[in-house]
């Protein structure tokens, strides 16, 4: 049995860049930085940042590169590949990418201009327990017993 499989949750470190492959298949490149805080020896909180290459195909490519931008929070699952070439100088090259069958933004996806003027936005309120006249609650449901 074998198993090739990773996820990860970080913020997108640039713009998605989309481009096609020969035969007109949408591939989408991006690259997500993934923090991890730890104790050094000294007993101090540390943070480093390890950076992972993604690559999403097909159509999630083309939602990848629509809907994401730099600095969204997002979930990547998929697998890891190692892919091979020469360079210029005739030394083999490797690289290793998240090769993505998932890509999920987990922040709120930024408003268009126009859409919201600045300071909070409106927040749902709790239902009150009564009419403001002093009446019966609007509903069955009594909130202040949920255990939440």
């Amino acid at each position: 049995m074998s198993l090739n499989k990773v996820m990860i949750i970080g913020n997108l470190g640039r713009d998605p860049e989309m481009r096609y492959t020969p035969s007109g298949q949408a591939v989408t490149q991006f690259t997500v930085a993934v923090n991890r805080n730890f104790k050094d020896p000294q007993g101090e909180w540390r943070e480093e940042t390890e950076w992972f290459r993604v690559v999403a195909w097909a159509a999630l490519a083309e939602r990848t590169a629509e809907n994401l931008r730099k600095g969204r929070k997002v979930y990547v699952e998929g697998r890891l590949q190692t892919r091979q070439w020469e360079g210029q100088d005739g030394q083999k090259r490797y690289t290793t990418e998240v090769i993505a069958n998932t890509v999920t933004a987990l922040d709120p996806r930024p408003r268009d201009e126009g859409d919201f003027a600045g300071g909070e936005p409106a927040r749902a309120s709790r239902p009150s327990r009564g009419t403001p006249d002093g009446g019966s609650p609007e509903g069955p449901n009594d909130y202040d017993d949920l255990p939440f």
